[in-house]
């Protein structure tokens, strides 16, 4: 059995460009729609947030209209509730790369907030793009890579193709015109490739060893591509 990290949010907001704390954290779907996968596959999830702090649910992500009504959004509760390992995080900071087999960040909007200017975060990005373990980031988790910033200030996935939640999604989503700002744009200037798909259906993009999703729709078919690459 090998151990998948899991890095997540350690928010319960994201602050808006008119200082308004909009409530967030991590999204349910993408943290549950993995974890199935992964320990379904016989592996033990690890969860680790800056400060080893627990991580927040968006509330959000547990409605009936964002899970198909309200059976799925009671299935995605119960799954969550049975995710013992997020009610024990270890340290973010303290997090040895060699003790996993593979390193995932799920998204919602908290790692905006947390991850994409978290150094320790940042860096274990780095070491794991450099070791060649499977890296899987889905929607709103690419937030992260923007900390993944090497010492002549140019980002260590500069030139790798990604799917990140888009610009269009978060104007859909009814964000995108009150954030300070866009994931899309932000990753495009740091020099990555993003391939977007159309909105809020599953994108999955692959390249080296890095896999990343663009939704939540997302979260389940990149576990299947993580899980290839494990295997």
């Amino acid at each position: 059995m090998s151990k998948i990290l899991f890095v997540m949010t350690g928010v319960d907001h994201w602050t808006l460009a008119d200082g308004t704390e909009h409530p967030t954290g991590f999204w349910a779907e993408e943290a549950v729609a993995p974890y199935e996968a992964f320990t379904a596959a016989g592996h033990e999830v690890v969860v680790a947030t800056p400060g080893g702090v627990v991580p927040t649910v968006d509330a959000g992500s547990l409605a009936p209209e964002v899970n198909g009504g309200p059976e799925g959004a009671d299935r995605i509760a119960a799954a969550l509730a049975a995710m013992a390992e997020i009610n024990t995080p270890v340290k973010l900071e303290d997090v040895d790369l060699a003790d996993y087999a593979a390193v995932f960040y799920p998204g919602g909007h908290g790692p905006m907030e947390d991850l994409a200017v978290d150094a320790a975060s940042g860096r274990l990005l780095m070491d794991t793009l450099e070791s060649g373990k499977p890296l899987g980031v889905v929607c709103h988790g690419p937030a992260a890579l923007l900390a993944a910033e090497k010492a002549d200030g140019t980002n260590a996935f500069a030139g790798y193709e990604v799917a990140a939640f888009t610009n269009a999604e978060e104007i859909q989503a009814g964000l995108g015109e009150r954030a300070k700002w866009l994931l899309e744009t932000r990753l495009l200037e740091a020099g990555l490739h993003v391939k977007a798909g159309e909105p809020w259906a599953p994108n999955v993009v692959v390249d080296r060893n890095l896999v990343t999703g663009q939704n939540p729709a997302s979260s389940a078919p990149l576990a299947v591509q993580l899980l290839k690459k494990l295997a």
